[in-house]
């Protein structure tokens, strides 16, 4: 049996996308090429999560064996030092403007301290195994509560992806189109978007959006039909992802993430807010978040998202927010009538 050392437990890789003549490439520290030029048209940040998930197929150990990576360099890639603690996850953060990739295996509460950095989906390329089949509860109504938390457990983990594998310039329509692409994609990364979706979340007419999501090299548009738009994910995080009926429900769920409210209506900027809160909000209708990782959820200044705070409660949607007094985190309350715990996920 062969013996484990600290070099083959070892799970951190990095790559950069450096500019060359005829064009740009990767260069991994890992690899013993120096550079991999990247092919005609490929985009470069699609080509650098391909590479890391590569390496992260190949090394791949069993879940008792994998170390937090932050820990052992002292926890170095966060600001300040907030305790390790929480299960081992693949991790994936974009640094110098997307010119620098990371995928290590960290720890939960090191991820949520490190800036620009998203725990990768459960059954991506890069993980280790698909998440077993749910069993069915014989008791009434605890299928409906233990799909809600999926539901919300998946957009929220979606969520925090799509900000650091999307461009900070990526408006909020983008990304909530980004949203339900990643949750309706099939194992080849193709997505069929209904007219009828788009058209209920009034961004049937945004082709500006599909523009911005094609332009930064996250998908490539198909042929448009007069009931559908089809699309195909390029980036290497979103191919090969299993459980598709319970991501179906979660993509649903996030067009209604609060219960007797309407979010259609607002401008995408307070949806997308509004969808954040929802995915970090407890059963009994409180939550709790950091100003740094909401700011990167939505795409944000801290500022801006004290002005959609104001406005989601100016529009009933929150009951009230206000921030601790170290001003780095942000609680709020939902109203009564929009307490997500009984929030079916299927309609």
């Amino acid at each position: 049996m062969r013996r484990l050392t600290h070099d083959t437990a070892r799970r951190v890789w990095t790559v950069e996308v450096r500019p060359y003549r005829p064009g740009p490439a990767l260069r991994c520290s890992q690899c013993t090429l120096a550079c991999e030029a990247l092919p005609p048209g490929a985009a470069a940040r699609s080509a650098a999560l391909l590479h890391l998930a590569r390496h992260a197929r190949r090394d791949t150990l069993p879940t008792h064996l994998r170390t937090c990576q932050c820990r052992e360099r002292g926890c170095c890639w966060h600001r300040r030092h907030r305790g390790c603690h929480g299960p081992v996850r693949l991790a994936l953060t974009g640094e110098h403007g997307g010119r620098r990739w990371r995928l290590a295996d960290v720890c939960t509460a090191c991820a949520a301290a490190t800036s620009h950095t998203a725990l990768v989906p459960e059954g991506t390329p890069g993980s280790l195994a698909p998440m077993p089949a749910r069993r069915r509860d014989p008791r009434p109504g605890r299928d409906t509560a233990a799909e809600h938390a999926d539901a919300q457990a998946r957009v929220r983990q979606t969520l925090t992806y799509l900000a650091s594998a999307l461009p900070r310039s990526c408006s909020p329509g983008a990304r909530l189109v980004a949203l339900q692409c990643a949750l309706r994609a099939d194992l080849n990364g193709e997505v069929r978007l209904p007219l009828g979706l788009l058209r209920g979340m009034r961004l049937h007419q945004r082709a500006d959006l599909w523009d911005e999501l094609e332009y930064a090299g996250w998908l490539r548009r198909g042929a448009r039909s007069r009931v559908q738009v089809r699309a195909h994910l390029l980036d290497a995080a979103m191919q090969g992802q299993p459980r598709r009926p319970q991501r179906a429900r979660s993509a649903h769920w996030a067009l209604q993430p609060l219960p007797r409210a309407t979010l259609r209506s607002l401008p995408c900027a307070s949806r997308l807010a509004a969808l954040a809160l929802a995915s970090h909000t407890r059963s009994d209708g409180t939550g709790a978040a950091d100003v740094e990782l909401l700011t990167h959820l939505c795409g944000q200044t801290p500022l801006q998202l004290s002005d959609l705070l104001d406005r989601l409660t100016s529009s009933r949607l929150l009951s009230s927010w206000h921030r601790t007094g170290l001003e780095d985190e942000v609680l709020w309350e939902l109203p009564h009538l929009s307490r997500i715990s009984g929030h079916p996920t299927t309609g």
